[in-house]
């Protein structure tokens, strides 16, 4: 657990903090409540990672605040090496998984040229590569599924199973977008139930992970840990309907998901990872 002193919270924008407590934010960071007595913040930190780590969550608040409800950026930086995020604090409330699901659907109407993103990623515990490509297939195989493999490998965490099919699953990934191509929406990048919330009534959308790419990937996260009902894809489909057949190819996505899992978590995740991947 990351420990608050004096001096450190005397450098923080925030000035004055009265009282501060940690609070549940993920696997990811520290997370704390801070307080100057009068208003009340969500801070994040990563200790000794600098500034960099956060740079691109807001970059990514900012893109999806085009079309969705984000947290409110105070400030982010580094103090002593370690980078730190404030937000201004969300008071939970309950809310429509309709009205979330059509504020996805408006995001992912959000498109660009090119699959990828401006600026790789490679602060967190495993870097993205995401340079722009023109093609789907190109992207999501070569910066996102193989590296994720690489890495599962170097951790001792494959075996001929998942070699095969893993293998037999990219062919078909690859066989699908050369006659189907689609086109780069924004994601969030992370869509479990998680980073999603309600404050007021509103969906909000929070950790975001922003990329350009193939909008049923998002769906296919919200597929894998539960908590979005039919509410939710209702509501997407009222705004931007899924194509048809979309139930055969979430499950390319939900691999990669329990990949990741795998790769940060340990084989907790082996058996979701390999009942994924046993169609192929």
């Amino acid at each position: 657990m990351f420990k608050l002193t004096s001096n450190w919270l005397a450098q923080l924008p925030i000035k004055n903090v009265q009282s501060y407590q940690p609070v549940s934010g993920g696997d990811i960071n520290e997370s704390f409540a801070i307080s100057d007595g009068q208003t009340k913040f969500f801070m994040k930190v990563q200790p000794n990672r600098g500034a960099e780590f956060f740079a691109h969550e807001v970059e990514g608040i900012k893109l999806l605040g085009q079309a969705a409800n984000v947290p409110t950026i105070v400030d982010f930086g580094e103090i002593n090496g370690d980078g730190f995020l404030i937000l201004k604090w969300i008071e939970q409330s309950s809310g429509s998984q309709f009205e979330l699901g059509q504020m996805v659907a408006k995001v992912h109407q959000i498109h660009a040229n090119q699959f990828g993103l401006d600026h790789d990623f490679m602060a967190g515990r495993v870097p993205k590569n995401n340079h722009w490509q023109s093609d789907w297939q190109t992207f999501y195989v070569n910066q996102r599924l193989l590296p994720l493999a690489n890495v599962a490998k170097q951790k001792g965490r494959w075996n001929s199973f998942r070699e095969q099919h893993f293998n037999a699953m990219i062919e078909q990934i690859n066989t699908y977008f050369a006659k189907h191509p689609t086109i780069p929406s924004l994601l969030h990048g992370d869509l479990w139930s998680g980073n999603f919330t309600f404050s007021g009534g509103q969906p909000y959308l929070i950790d975001p992970d922003v990329y350009y790419g193939d909008r049923e990937f998002d769906i296919g996260v919200t597929t894998v840990f539960g908590g979005f009902n039919q509410d939710f894809y209702a509501g997407y489909n009222s705004v931007y309907p899924l194509k048809k057949g979309v139930e055969e190819r979430l499950p390319w996505y939900r691999a990669y998901y329990l990949l990741f899992h795998l790769v940060l978590f340990g084989e907790t995740y082996g058996a979701g990872f390999d009942n994924c991947l046993k169609p192929f």
